[in-house]
């Protein structure tokens, strides 16, 4: 349920698109507002520009740049995400004072160890100004206190300072942004209203350091980056949604999505493959089946979630298979967010095809972005 919210708990929002927060309208913080703020619109036809359309997009209300992979050391392999938020408020809009919170930005970040069997995270969130949180508008550069990420020439670098893990990866490009749905033009539901601009950048070939547990250890492995914003993401219709993207090996890439009535029937499923050769696929609705295989119930939470799928993509299948059950990530002593994000293999005609990331939400309660 779209909750209102007070500045002081839309500061401690974390994570995902799971941005259940603000209502735009003065029943917030009263007279610091206006009546309604005219968030910018999502319509067919516009053309993405890069690199300016990697960086911020203020005049629409949600937007994150979300990137995860699969890193080896010495042979263990580990799952890593980072994800930054920029949240258009409505608070303020009309005060020029610095401290106006008219953009907030949030940030999680989390390692998927299977030595622990669950995973580390961290997160973070601040206001935009004063040189300790902000965002570029002319290519991807978003940070967060000493947590960045940050886009060169060739590559992004992503840097994280958490309690008991950091990281410092560089992601390079191996080709160009993957345009999602038409052109970028990306539908969640039959009403394009419900849409979102969105690209990938699939195949990102990762080295750095990573520190666990005090030991800094090299590592090395291929990423995925996805960009996308929006001011009217979720339809009412929506419990959650289920994600994917698998950097395959034979040099393709794969992203598939569905909106999720709470019978568990899709409301609206899509997908896109690029080849190796560049060339890019868009699937519809009718072209994409989600298949649970096999279910997982959090000893925290109670929530289960279906962590082995069978995917249908076209005439092909895949099976998806967590690096590790246990995946969940559970914010409830902030937000009571609670949904399942980790890494994953996947198969097809029982032989393993390439690795990624699989999102999960709204298996506990409704997921609502704006």
């Amino acid at each position: 349920m779209q909750r209102r919210t007070s500045l002081l708990a839309l500061a401690s929002l974390p994570l995902t698109p799971l941005l259940a927060a603000t209502e735009p309208t003065a029943k917030n913080v009263g007279a610091e507002t206006k009546p309604e703020v005219n968030f910018d619109a999502v319509l067919p036809g516009r053309v993405l520009r890069f690199p300016n359309d990697e960086g911020g997009h203020p005049g629409f209300r949600t937007e994150w740049w979300y990137v995860t992979g699969w890193i080896e050391a010495d042979g263990d392999p580990f799952g890593f995400q980072i994800t930054f938020f920029r949240v258009r408020t409505g608070i303020g809009e009309d005060n020029p004072s610095a401290f106006a919170p008219r953009q907030l930005l949030l940030a999680h970040a989390a390692i998927a160890d299977p030595r622990l069997g669950r995973l580390r995270h961290a997160q973070r969130a601040a206001r935009t100004g004063f040189e300790r949180a902000g965002y570029s508008t002319d290519r991807a550069h978003v940070w967060i206190h000493d947590w960045s990420f940050e886009q060169m020439e060739d590559h992004y670098a992503a840097r994280v300072n958490a309690e008991d893990f950091d990281y410092d990866l560089r992601l390079v490009f191996t080709g160009p942004p993957m345009l999602n749905g038409d052109q970028g033009f990306s539908r969640k539901a039959p009403d394009p209203l419900h849409s979102s601009y969105y690209y990938s950048r699939p195949q990102l070939r990762v080295d750095g350091q990573v520190t666990l547990e005090g030991q800094r250890r090299t590592v090395s492995g291929r990423a995925w980056m996805d960009h996308e914003w929006s001011s009217a993401y979720s339809p009412e219709e929506a419990e959650g949604w289920d994600w994917v993207g698998l950097n395959l090996d034979d040099g393709d890439a794969l992203m598939a999505f569905r909106m999720r009535r709470p019978d568990g029937t899709a409301l609206w499923a899509s997908a896109t493959r690029r080849l190796s050769d560049g060339r890019t696929q868009s699937l519809g609705p009718k072209q994409v089946t989600w298949f649970p295989r096999r279910r997982w119930r959090s000893p925290r939470t109670g929530i289960e979630y279906p962590i082995e799928w069978d995917l249908g993509i076209g005439e092909r299948r895949y099976r998806l298979q967590p690096l590790m059950d246990d995946q969940e990530l559970d914010s409830r002593r902030s937000t009571g967010t609670i949904y399942w994000e980790g890494a994953v293999r996947g198969f097809e005609d029982e032989r393993e095809i390439g690795r990624g990331y699989l999102e999960m939400t709204g298996y506990g309660d409704r997921i609502r972005v704006g």
